[in-house]
């Protein structure tokens, strides 16, 4: 079997899509700002000290922190069509980003390229884009 197939499970219960991921933030209204006008994501509803937006399939809940925030062990990767344009996009809202698209991986189909920038509560995000390459030549 070659190293990189994935394996069959054995377990007996299996684990579908990720429905909802939950980012704690310091300050909901600036992180709802961000997260709906910034980055354009579809608001679903608010919830007490949480707000909930659509991201494809997946659900995000931002939420009000209960104790003092930390949040430099989790890095949040949206998928993006063409990463240059939106990182101009978001440049013009004044997205300030720790660091600009560039190519991280050369695949045998396609060219994986990440940007990373912080939101209002210093979460980090990242965007990513696997940009097709012409393999037939």
């Amino acid at each position: 079997m070659p190293a990189n197939a994935p394996l069959a499970s054995t377990a007996a219960v299996r684990l579908d899509a990720i429905g909802q991921i939950a980012l704690t933030v310091q300050d909901l209204a600036i992180s709802k700002e961000f997260y709906q006008n910034t980055l354009g994501m579809q608001f679903l509803f608010d919830a007490g000290t949480m707000a909930f937006f659509q991201c494809g399939t997946t659900r995000l809940m931002i939420g009000v922190a209960e104790k003092p925030i930390h949040p430099e062990g989790t890095i949040l990767y949206f998928r993006v069509s063409d990463i240059q344009e939106v990182c101009s996009v978001l440049v013009e809202k004044g997205v300030e980003f720790l660091q600009p698209p560039h190519l991280v991986a050369k695949m045998p189909d396609h060219d994986l390229w990440l940007a990373f920038l912080k939101d209002p509560s210093g979460n980090t995000l990242a965007l990513m884009s696997e940009v097709g390459r012409d393999v037939t030549s």
